[in-house]
Formats: C-alpha cells, sequence, structure tokens
C-alpha cells in the first residue's frame, strides 16, 4: 500500500487512520483542500474538497445515526473512523460519506463538492457534460463523476481504490460555517452551523445561506 503519491508533479501523502479518528468537527474542517483520488479500469480521477457538512451521530436529528440507530446500512459508522459510507438518496444519486471519530461514535462528513483536480476529460464522460461547474459541484455530480457507487459503502480510505491525500490546510478566515443543506425534516438541527466551505471558490453545491 502506497503512502506516497504525486499530484500535479509534487508528492503528498495518504492520509492516515489517525487523521479521520478525531472530533469531528475539527475534521471536517480540515478535510477542506484535501484530495479525495479514486482508481478505476478507466482510469485516475482527483478531486480537490471544497465542501463538506458534519453528521454528529447520535445527538444529531439529521443523522442516519441518530438516537444511536443501528442498521446493516448505518452499522459502518458504528465502527473506526476512515471508512466511506455511500447511500442512495431518491433512488438515483449517490452521496459519500467518510466516517470519522473512534468506534462507537456514529458520526460522518458528507463531501458536497470537489474542485476537479485531475481526470477532468474521464469525468466529463462520466458526467456528459464538458462543463467544469458541472462536474463535481454537489454530492451526486461528484460521486457520479468519480464512479463512487454502493458499491463502495464500508471501504477502507486507506487502501488504495479510493483514499484521501494530504494538502494544504485552509486556514480558518479562509472557512466559511452555514447551516447544512436539504434537511427541514431535522427541526431545529437543521440551523446547526455544520456545513463547511473554502470562502470564495465558485465550485461549491449552492450559495444558500452564504451571504453575498
Amino acid at each position: 500500500m502506497s503512502i506516497l503519491c504525486f499530484i500535479g508533479g509534487v508528492r503528498v501523502i495518504k492520509l492516515k487512520r489517525d487523521f479521520y479518528e478525531r472530533e469531528t468537527l475539527e475534521v471536517s474542517k480540515e478535510l477542506l483542500g484535501k484530495y479525495i483520488v479514486r482508481t478505476t479500469e478507466e482510469g485516475i480521477t482527483v478531486g480537490k474538497i471544497i465542501e463538506v457538512e458534519a453528521y454528529m451521530g447520535s445527538l444529531d436529528a439529521a443523522a442516519h445515526t441518530f438516537n444511536g440507530k443501528r442498521s446493516e446500512r448505518t452499522e459502518v459508522a458504528f465502527g473506526p473512523g476512515g471508512y466511506a459510507y455511500v447511500y442512495l438518496i431518491y433512488g438515483m444519486y449517490h452521496c459519500f460519506n467518510i466516517v470519522t471519530n473512534v468506534a462507537e461514535k456514529p458520526e460522518m462528513v458528507l463531501i458536497r463538492a470537489v474542485e476537479p483536480i485531475e481526470g477532468i476529460e474521464l469525468m466529463q464522460k462520466r458526467r456528459k457534460t464538458e462543463v467544469l461547474r458541472n462536474l463535481c459541484s454537489g454530492p451526486g455530480k461528484l460521486c457520479q463523476a468519480m464512479d463512487i457507487t454502493r458499491k463502495l459503502h464500508g471501504i477502507d480510505l486507506c487502501g488504495d481504490n479510493l483514499y484521501l491525500l494530504d494538502n494544504e490546510k485552509i486556514q480558518e478566515e479562509n472557512i466559511l460555517s452555514t447551516p447544512r443543506i436539504n434537511i427541514d425534516y431535522a427541526g431545529e438541527a437543521k440551523e446547526y452551523p455544520w456545513r463547511f466551505l473554502i470562502k470564495d471558490n465558485k465550485l461549491i453545491s449552492t450559495l444558500k445561506h452564504v451571504k453575498k
């Protein structure tokens, strides 16, 4: 298992388990700027994380694991951090989440948008568009562009098929926090400012809650 990779000729290191097994809100912010790498027979795609949402497990009414709800689907969230949690919405769009914190703390971070870095032609083929703004500016879009499907649910992100690389740390003054998107069912939890994005990035999923 290689821990060194090159992106744009620059050497970067694969994130290890201890990066993920920390407090979820901290991990959420530090995921911004990191690279997602997806390796398939078609080729390699790389995206820079620019927008995420934290889901805080048992105490979060917007989380799949609210009140400790345990099922075949959510079981991976109760394990150690650094695993993929992938599910379908509306029966057709995949969403890629990263399990965080330690075992028995079923928390995760949804990757809402990435900035395409490498494998852009392959992303365009999969998304059937050449418009950069339409490739990965939403959880379903990025999953289609990077071929992230339910087949990867539970995969170890310290492996070689889907993993993250370290990169610059985005400074706090360049991070914007807002309420999360499309969780009106979650009562007061819908107002929690647990969506984090890189300020002024034009490829985020939506300007909702972002002050102009």
